[in-house]
């Protein structure tokens, strides 16, 4: 019987996220190319791993189509120069994809069968659009199974403010300008930079280097949020200014088991401790993280008082904040979303799992104080997903302090 082990993220990367469609910087790029960039970036700046001992590459697309399609874990590999010896899948679960590879394979690594593995998740979303040529069962609205927008995020989003009208359209607006506020606050402070590949890019110009996020805009102000169009429904709360935006991008990151990371010399950044997903009414998708954040708490023996560090993904302002609500967190609490969110930097579906978790690295590094932390994001069609890390930098004497 395979030995149980303990699983540890080793390092994370991903390209700069760039705006979706004609007018964003990865018009030109393949999508798989963006996540092979990746994969190549990781192991460059990882030389201690004999690639040929990586055990599985999972990759996450949400409209595994075209050039985001044919089976993108082993495609990415070989494309990315790894032995053809490697094996990789391609995964799926919306917006949690790159979070969902990251779970399967740190339980691979958990249970014994693996020692190393890549994860990762790309999504060219101006190429790709969300659900583009999907065809939804009929029984889903003729048998009432889900609402009709119950597809349309925007929607599911404006359901959360129904249910809870002390969540206002200004409440939402100030989550997303203390977003784009982090955001620049961390670039300047060099805290994003660190773990992003440059890519190479094409446009009616010429070449140029993407080393930057496209999204950010931090010259927002409260009245120019105020302003904006509410597209998902007249007089509603929901604008592009309080929501992530469409976005392309890749991530990929390394996870080994604590034997095999001490055998290569290799940093670790966090250790997996629990992960939980669980599902909710399809149309109000942006509570999944409630569910699934408890299930992994009490899987982990843990409360929400134990945790010192949250990487939420803000989908929505507004779905962040039912989160913190519910837990009894402040909009403003600093242990969330330190660096800012998807708000400013933008949410390339099923790659941005990694992003929160590149971040939560980071963060433990200057957080000695701080022993878990915790990576959470809704999932379209009404699920949430959860990954408690713990630090290996805790420090019991920083904690008193």
């Amino acid at each position: 019987m395979a030995e149980r082990a303990e699983v540890v993220f080793v390092d994370g990367v991903r390209t700069p996220f760039g705006r979706a469609g004609e007018k964003g910087m990865y018009w030109n790029t393949r999508a798989d190319d963006l996540v092979v960039k990746a994969i190549i970036g990781l192991m460059e700046r990882n030389p201690g791993v004999p690639s040929e001992r990586i055990d599985d590459v999972a990759i996450a697309a949400t409209t595994q189509t075209g050039d985001q399609g044919l089976t993108l874990g082993r495609t990415a590999a070989l494309l990315a120069g790894l032995p053809k010896s490697v094996p990789g899948f391609a995964i799926d679960r919306m917006c949690a994809g790159a979070m969902t590879a990251v779970t399967m394979m740190g339980a691979s690594i958990g249970f014994g069968a693996y020692d190393l593995a890549i994860a990762g998740g790309v999504e060219h979303m101006g190429r790709h659009p969300m659900g583009f040529g999907a065809d939804p069962n009929p029984r889903f609205l003729s048998e009432k199974l889900v609402s009709e927008d119950a597809l349309n995020m925007g929607a599911t989003a404006e359901r959360i403010h129904d249910r809870f009208p002390e969540y206002t359209k200004e409440r939402s607006d100030r989550f997303a300008l203390r977003s784009q506020q982090k955001v620049a606050a961390a670039y300047d402070a060099g805290k994003i930079q660190p773990d992003l590949i440059p890519v190479a890019t094409r446009s009616e110009s010429g070449w140029d280097l993407a080393t930057r996020d496209e999204a950010p805009r931090p010259e927002t102000t409260m009245e120019g949020l105020a302003t904006l169009r509410t597209p998902f429904r007249s007089h509603g709360r929901v604008t592009a200014g309080n929501a992530s935006g469409l976005n392309d991008g890749a991530s990929a990151c390394l996870l080994s088991s604590a034997a095999t990371a001490k055998e290569l010399g290799l940093g670790v950044k966090m250790t997996m401790t629990s992960f939980a997903f669980a599902g909710v009414e399809p149309e109000v998708m942006g509570l999944g993280p409630v569910p699934s954040t408890e299930k992994a708490l009490r899987k982990a023996s843990l409360s929400i008082t134990d945790i010192g560090l949250f990487e939420l993904n803000e989908a929505f302002a507004v779905q962040v904040i039912s989160f913190l609500d519910h837990f009894g967190i402040d909009d403003e609490d600093p242990r969330v979303n330190e660096y800012g969110g998807a708000i400013a930097l933008g949410h390339p579906l099923a790659s941005s799992g990694v992003r929160l978790m590149n971040q939560l690295a980071h963060q433990f590094e200057s957080h000695p104080e701080v022993r878990y932390g915790l990576t959470a994001m809704c999932i379209g069609l009404g699920q949430g997903g959860t990954v408690i890390w713990e630090n290996p930098h805790f420090n019991k004497k920083a904690a008193k302090r």
